[in-house]
């Protein structure tokens, strides 16, 4: 049953973003635009993504396990420090340079889009070159 919620869930997460125009890296990259031709639709896709975030982790932190019954997990760490900074700004480097982010980007690499594709590929590169610093480092 879990599976069954989770990919049902994960298709409309994935209709979610083509719908919003997510999933259209020139959309996405007029939205980044201000100085030139400014797209701010995604914006209200956004904030209204933020804002069921909200009220969702709002609901989620009163309760002690999920709707399936398996023990509610939310994040913990209230500290902004340097990992956390480069982390973002790499993410939004790459966001402003290719127009994908790892959602819309694993979407339209299911639909055998050759940009996103090679996207997923050196996003999957970049987390495999983590995971190996991160046991170096903690060796």
């Amino acid at each position: 049953m879990q599976r069954l919620i989770a990919y049902v869930v994960g298709v409309l997460f994935a209709a979610g973003l083509v719908l919003g125009g997510m999933a259209n890296p020139a959309k996405v990259l007029a939205f980044l635009d201000i100085a030139g031709l400014w797209d701010p639709s995604l914006a209200c896709v956004m904030g209204a993504a933020v804002a069921i975030g909200l009220i969702g982790f709002g609901i989620a932190k009163k309760r002690k396990s999920a709707l399936l019954g398996v023990p509610m997990q939310l994040p913990v760490a209230r500290v902004v420090d340097a990992r956390l900074v480069l982390g973002s700004l790499t993410f939004g480097i790459g966001w402003g340079l290719a127009g994908f982010c790892p959602g819309p980007a694993i979407v339209l690499a299911g639909l055998l889009n050759g940009k996103a594709l090679v996207f997923v590929l050196a996003m999957l590169a970049g987390m495999w070159l983590f995971a190996v610093l991160e046991r170096q480092k903690n060796k």
